[in-house]
């Protein structure tokens, strides 16, 4: 039995959608047959097409609210109406939280946590405007939930962002749903950045209980899911998409502990040093 999920006919913001993990979001939603609408400071790296269409690109910096209501009102007089709305630009560099400045730690709470606010705040009235309604998708992070050290307050941020999504999802009830997807770690161009060459990643994976990183097109396929009919009933929601998680560390130091190195020893590692991706 197959199941193809059809979003032919709505229109889908994703912010950040240049890159990275916004790119696999943006490549799912049109191979769903969405209209993709991407937004960012710089132009995209790649042009994703499906079936002769692409996603349409805006120059906007999301943590102005201004440009971001100027992107809002410019594709409601394109489209006509907005389905579904991705917040997934974020992230951070790695920072010791001392020695960080004020000026970092602003940076990092307006890209990862406000952002998402003023796009929630100007798609609302389209979305409550409409027969449907419509759907909201926050792109969190495993870092929202555990300790992070290295990205104290992007996990901070994240962790706001998991608060408001369930605040949203009972204020905006029942005509807008709004939902999170946590996300763990994600195979992309910029990985090696944050784990080092392909041995290193290697190692890192083996942590994951799957045994390899999430594809940016994972992260895409449950946002899809989430904006879907299949969906109608989930608002309010945290999805994980992380593997599993992590494994535990005390399990390195008990009795169990061959249980870590058995997954350890029966992943197949390619060429790249990266296990089969299933």
């Amino acid at each position: 039995m197959s199941l193809q999920l059809d979003m032919s006919g709505k229109v889908v913001l994703v912010t950040g959608g240049t890159r990275g993990v916004g790119d696999g979001i943006v490549e799912v939603f049109l191979r769903a047959g969405a209209q993709v609408e991407i937004c960012g400071r710089g132009a995209p790296h790649s042009s994703r097409a499906a079936d002769g269409e692409q996603a349409y690109f805006s120059r906007a910096d999301v943590r102005d609210p201004e440009q971001v209501e100027r992107w809002i009102e410019e594709v409601v007089d394109r489209r006509g109406r907005i389905d579904v709305a991705v917040n997934n630009a974020g992230g951070a560099p790695f920072a010791d939280f001392a020695s960080a400045s004020p000026r970092f730690h602003r940076k990092v709470t307006d890209l990862n946590f406000l952002a998402p606010v003023f796009v929630c705040r100007a798609v609302f009235p389209v979305m409550d405007a409409q027969e449907d309604g419509g759907v909201v998708l926050n792109i969190s992070s495993i870092s929202a939930r555990r300790p992070s050290p290295g990205s104290a307050v992007y996990g901070a941020a994240k962790a706001a962002l998991e608060s408001l999504t369930a605040t949203l999802a009972v204020e905006w009830a029942p005509r807008v749903r709004v939902n999170a997807i946590s996300c763990g770690l994600v195979a992309t161009p910029g990985s090696s950045d944050h784990y080092g060459d392909a041995e290193q990643t290697a190692r890192v994976a083996a942590t994951i209980p799957r045994g390899v990183f999430a594809r940016p097109g994972d992260i895409g396929a449950a946002c899809v899911m989430l904006a879907s009919p299949l969906a109608a009933h989930v608002t309010g929601a945290v999805l994980n998409v992380d593997g599993g998680g992590e494994w535990p560390a005390f399990l390195q130091h008990t009795p169990n502990t061959g249980v870590l190195a058995a997954h350890t020893r029966t992943m197949n590692l390619d060429a790249q040093g990266e296990p089969p991706h299933a």
